[in-house]
């Protein structure tokens, strides 16, 4: 393997190609580590700490952090992935858009320029409703709708430039530009989880439960690793058997082979997806000024109550 990278990088165009997506991926990383102007990160980690507790981690994953802290790369390349999930949805269930793919590269490009407005119209949206809804739990610590109209400003702005980033990288860098960047977002939270495991089941223990939780969690890092491999890697073989036929006065053809499907095909997107999902309500809330729990008493009130077991009802 390390022969083969040394190789790799004796060749100039392949050498210059990962050295554009290093410096990338150090600009990536940068943006997520400046905080958007005039917001007080404390209070909203804080926040965002007693609203969500674990559920934080999901957004840290995939962000590498930037979204608890506030920076200008909090909603990173989520609005991007959900728009193109969405554009391949309406693909099929709208003609002309089916049309439009099918219409070669000209085709994917006007596909893709819509994805982009997409994206940039998500990222609007989801930057409105976290911005207003911090506003009203008066977590920002800035000046009224002054700071409201730069967070959205600034985590728009900041995630259509990290599509902008990750279409550069496939343009002219190694790979796909959005799975990279999501790569290393995911890597740079490592060193995080790993203090964090060692505060938890190491830190202050005896040197014999030290050492049992240290081989139990190696154990359940590496089984991890080697299942999600093992999980990627998988395919399903579709046999396939053509026919014979006779060329001049001898029988050819008839082999037998197979179309190998891929069991995991869309791989951490319907994650991303299901997560953009799940943040639609709370925006929903944040946007109209919906108490979700008086929503929910009532709710709970009415299924505990004996309103659908009246007699005046037949049923």
């Amino acid at each position: 393997m390390f022969k083969t990278i040394i190789n790799a990088l004796k060749v100039k165009d392949i050498r210059s190609k990962l050295m554009f997506t290093f410096w990338i991926l150090v600009v990536v990383r940068l943006g997520s580590m400046i905080p958007i102007p005039g917001i007080d990160v404390a209070q909203v980690q804080a926040y965002l700490d007693s609203v969500l507790g674990d559920s934080t981690n999901i957004f840290n994953q995939f962000s590498g952090g930037s979204f608890t802290s506030m920076s200008v790369f909090a909603l990173n390349v989520t609005p991007y992935i959900t728009s193109s999930i969405i554009m391949q949805l309406l693909t099929i269930a709208i003609p002309a858009l089916e049309e439009m793919q099918r219409d070669g590269e000209d085709g994917r490009k006007k596909i893709t320029t819509i994805t982009r407005y997409l994206t940039v119209g998500l990222a609007v949206l989801e930057s409105a409703g976290l911005a207003i809804g911090f506003s009203r739990e008066g977590v920002l610590g800035g000046e009224g709708w002054f700071t409201v109209f730069t967070m959205i400003v600034a985590m728009t702005a900041g995630s259509t430039f990290v599509m902008w980033l990750g279409e550069r990288i496939t343009e002219k860098g190694v790979g796909n530009g959005i799975s990279i960047i999501l790569l290393i977002n995911i890597i740079s939270r490592l060193p995080a989880d790993f203090a964090n495991l060692y505060e938890m089941f190491l830190q202050g223990k005896p040197i014999t439960k030290a050492t049992l939780a240290g081989v139990i969690i190696l154990a359940v890092i590496i089984g991890t690793v080697v299942l999600v491999v093992l999980l990627q890697e998988a395919e399903r073989r579709i046999p396939v058997q053509y026919a014979k036929k006779m060329q001049g006065r001898k029988m050819a053809g008839g082999q037998a082979s197979y179309i190998p499907l891929k069991v995991n095909t869309a791989g951490v997107i319907p994650v991303i997806f299901a997560s953009s999902l799940l943040s639609i309500p709370s925006i929903i809330v944040n946007l109209f000024q919906i108490d979700a729990n008086e929503i929910w008493s009532k709710i709970m009130a009415g299924m505990n109550s004996n309103y659908w077991f009246n007699s005046d009802y037949p049923w």
